[in-house]
């Protein structure tokens, strides 16, 4: 055999490519459900906004006149006669100081109005500043320190009034007794002794406040006395034999009825006006008061015969030091 001649002993086949084997009909169905399930998913709002976002930013990253659609613009045909180049800025000839590329777009992502932003930034700004404020005030608050004489000076002020207030308070009350008794009446009816409760207004202002925070303590006990008997009340029997002693042994005997005065709800502009003067001239009224009526010396504690007042000091607590 020549060399010429082909060995086809010797042939080298080469070997036959790998085939893919067809995909049996169940894996056809699982992949249609498959593609047919991604079709029907709803996208979550996340996936939405990266889309959009997506979308946004290669619409923004691509001029509308390089867009193949605008080429034959006739807007755009109109605008190069007018002297505009791609690249340029619109308006006149010359203008390079105009902006050259279009206003960035904000989106808004809450349902806050126009300016929402702009009014949060203004109270949050001066929520600070308050605050800065504030904590200034009580820096400076925490390094002033009261002198001691100073802190001396305020206890004994504050001591000062309390023991005219006291002195307030006891000369009205001398008062109303002396005035007690020149003019109250007791009268008696019956089976029940009654004390007749007079205007407020018809008592004299000087002592009109003591008389006023009396018939309110008086009309709030009488509340709530009413109101625990009201809820612990039993039925009473009535026995037509009962004699005065039975009756008083049993808590049937004279009762005390107490009238609060109409006028105890009503405005007292007099009063108002007495009350907001300062202790001392207060108790300067007060004491002249007892002079003028009663021939009595609030510092004496004395009710002198006579109008003179012989042996009284003075009308000052410092005359009868």
């Amino acid at each position: 055999m020549s060399d010429s001649e082909e060995d086809y002993m010797s042939m080298i086949i080469p070997d036959a490519p790998a085939s893919t084997p067809a995909p049996t009909s169940l894996q056809r169905r699982k992949e249609q459900q498959r593609q047919s399930e991604l079709r029907a998913r709803q996208k979550s709002k996340a996936e939405r906004a990266a889309e959009d976002e997506a979308r946004r930013d290669a619409a923004l990253q691509t001029s509308i006149l390089d867009a193949p659609a605008h080429q034959t613009s006739k807007g755009l045909a109109m605008m190069a006669r007018m002297g505009f180049r791609p690249g340029g800025a619109l308006g006149a000839r010359g203008n390079d100081g105009a902006a050259r590329e279009p206003i960035a777009i904000a989106v808004k992502e809450d349902r806050g109005g126009i300016g929402m932003e702009s009014e949060k930034r203004r109270r949050a700004r001066e929520a600070e500043e308050a605050a800065a404020a504030g904590e200034e005030a009580e820096r400076r608050k925490r390094v002033k320190v009261e002198e001691p004489g100073e802190y001396r000076d305020r206890i004994a002020r504050e001591r000062e009034a309390e023991r005219v207030e006291r002195m307030v308070a006891s000369a009205q009350r001398i008062l109303e007794g002396m005035a007690e008794e020149a003019e109250a009446e007791l009268t008696q009816e019956g089976r029940s002794r009654r004390i007749k409760a007079r205007p407020l207004k018809a008592v004299n202002v000087l002592w009109r406040g003591l008389a006023r925070q009396r018939e309110e303590k008086e009309r709030d006990r009488r509340m709530r006395h009413d109101l625990e008997q009201s809820l612990s009340r039993l039925p009473t029997y009535e026995d037509e034999d009962e004699d005065e002693d039975d009756k008083r042994a049993l808590g049937k005997g004279k009762t005390t009825v107490y009238e609060v005065a109409d006028d105890l709800d009503e405005e007292d502009p007099e009063l108002d006006e007495f009350k907001i003067l300062e202790p001392p001239e207060r108790l300067k009224r007060l004491v002249a008061y007892m002079r003028d009526e009663f021939n009595y010396c609030f510092w004496c504690k004395f009710k002198y015969p006579d109008e003179t007042m012989d042996g009284c000091p003075g009308l000052t607590e410092e005359d009868h030091d």
